[in-house]
């Protein structure tokens, strides 16, 4: 069975379980941000255990389950957590959860995660939406042979498409005025992708701030560039959960990724309530 058929068969699993949720939000919960998952009412839970070909969770802080229902009265599903290519998956498991997304039926996603702070007065709890990314992973999950049919929208799944604005603008704009009404700041940043899983030296971290880094993880960057290819519309969402090697005081560790992102999950939570109607609105609209 080739990677598309493989694909196709989760979305179906996952489909029959749904019933006629027909949700057009996706989000995808980063390093001790699965919590969030509990705001949404009247859930259904599908583990990726269950999900055909579907790649599992090794880390600490996600879950690997699939959480349905409506968050802000809004139909969404909620990916309770991701894999990685320091796992030992490869680009194409690492992107296949946001394939199936794509199938059935998300226009719009919201992908967060824990990222470490580069910029000069980030602090720990913060939350950062992403303008830009650079990727420096050394890899793309779109090598090899394309796959047009993955496509969702008109004019996309070529094999050379624009990445000008990988992260919506009007995403973007949305996200920063609930934040607002929220009673919080939320800023704007540019996220830097390594394959990790160990983290950055200072001279790295040094060197990714001249590139025009704010902030640095080991995700989103693969699951943005696939989501793009298949016409998609993205708003990524960082918490920073750490200062980065050199910027603070304490040797860097993933119990405090995950301790930073227990302690603001409450604020995007209620962020994500606030944000989940509004690009449902927009998506509605737009088709």
């Amino acid at each position: 069975m080739n990677y598309y058929d493989q694909v196709a068969e989760a979305a179906a699993f996952v489909k029959a379980h749904l019933g006629s949720l027909g949700a057009r939000v996706g989000i995808v919960l980063g390093s001790g941000l699965g919590a969030a998952a509990a705001a949404v009412n009247d859930p259904v839970i599908v583990p990726y255990s269950e999900i055909p070909h579907f790649p599992q969770s090794t880390v600490e802080g996600h879950s690997g389950r699939m959480v349905a229902g409506l968050l802000g009265g809004a139909s969404v599903i909620v990916m309770q957590g991701r894999v990685h290519f320091y796992e030992g998956y490869s680009p194409l498991e690492v992107t296949f959860p946001m394939r199936v997304l794509g199938m059935l039926g998300v226009r719009a996603v919201v992908l967060t995660n824990a990222a470490g702070g580069i910029q000069a007065g980030l602090h720990a709890g913060e939350l950062v939406v992403l303008s830009d990314h650079i990727n420096l992973m050394g890899w793309n999950p779109l090598n090899g042979p394309n796959e047009p049919r993955f496509a969702i929208r008109a004019g996309a799944g070529k094999r050379f498409f624009d990445m000008t604005e990988a992260y919506s603008r009007p995403l973007r704009m949305l996200a920063k005025e609930e934040a607002h009404e929220d009673g919080f700041a939320l800023e704007e940043g540019v996220y830097l992708a390594t394959p990790g899983p160990s983290f950055e030296t200072p001279a790295e971290i040094r060197a990714f701030r001249a590139l025009g880094a704010t902030l640095v993880g080991m995700s989103t960057v693969p699951e943005t560039i696939v989501a793009r290819h298949m016409g998609i519309e993205v708003l990524g969402i960082s918490c920073v959960t750490n200062l980065a090697a050199g910027l603070g005081t304490k040797p860097l560790s993933h119990e405090e990724v995950n301790e930073t992102g227990k302690w603001v999950e409450s604020r995007l939570a209620s962020l994500l309530k606030r944000v989940a109607p509004r690009i449902a609105e927009r998506v509605e609209m737009e088709e």
